[in-house]
């Protein structure tokens, strides 16, 4: 919700920058595991329920049940930005169009040229599925790494704030293309969010 919310400050008021929004989801993150941690592990994010599963760290019984939650945390998260900021929503774009929908879900980016032009529509399909994969890769290996007690040995009231920073570098670094989506229900969940207050299909195409 916080970093949504971050984003939502950007678009619709320029109240910010692309560091802010950065920021605002490290932050989301840190206090995402930091409350959750104790209780469940604080997995947030699908792909790290999975790749710890895959590893022998979290059994497979559960990942169906974290995953659920996972999807309807983001969902309702969309929910409660949506809840916040309804009538900026409703004065920026009335018709609930994609230039709206980017406050909830991840969507290609544009490029500035080298003659100063705006170049939308510039990434295709397969180079934007390898930058989905090597930032959540980076993730996963970041997270491992950081909960391993036989690497760096991290106190666990740490691991919060280096699992933040680790997003903080993804999004400064692999932010570009198309948001760096490197959770499948923050995305997925909001734009199904979008899919039933308003913006109908258009956020699925």
């Amino acid at each position: 919700m916080m970093g949504n919310c971050a984003v939502a400050q950007v678009v619709m008021a320029e109240g910010g920058s692309f560091l802010s929004i950065n920021m605002g989801y490290a932050v989301a993150v840190t206090l995402g595991v930091m409350v959750s941690g104790g209780v469940s592990g604080g997995h947030i994010n699908p792909a790290v329920s999975v790749a710890l599963a895959v590893f022998g760290k979290f059994p497979w019984a559960k990942v169906p049940i974290f995953i659920v939650a996972q999807y309807t945390g983001a969902f309702l998260g969309a929910f409660m930005v949506f809840l916040v900021y309804r009538n900026a929503l409703d004065a920026f774009d009335p018709g609930r169009t994609l230039a709206s929908a980017g406050i909830f879900a991840t969507y290609p980016g544009s490029v500035v040229n080298s003659t100063g032009e705006v170049v939308d529509n510039f990434l295709y399909s397969g180079n934007g599925m390898a930058d989905q994969v090597v930032g959540t890769a980076m993730l996963l290996l970041c997270v491992c790494a950081i909960t391993d007690p036989r690497n760096m040995g991290i106190p666990k009231p740490m691991i919060p704030a280096a699992v933040g920073t680790v997003v903080l570098g993804i999004g400064l670094s692999l932010g570009l293309n198309c948001g760096y989506a490197i959770n499948p229900a923050r995305d997925l969940g909001p734009r199904l969010f979008t899919l039933v207050a308003g913006w109908g299909a258009e956020p699925f195409t």
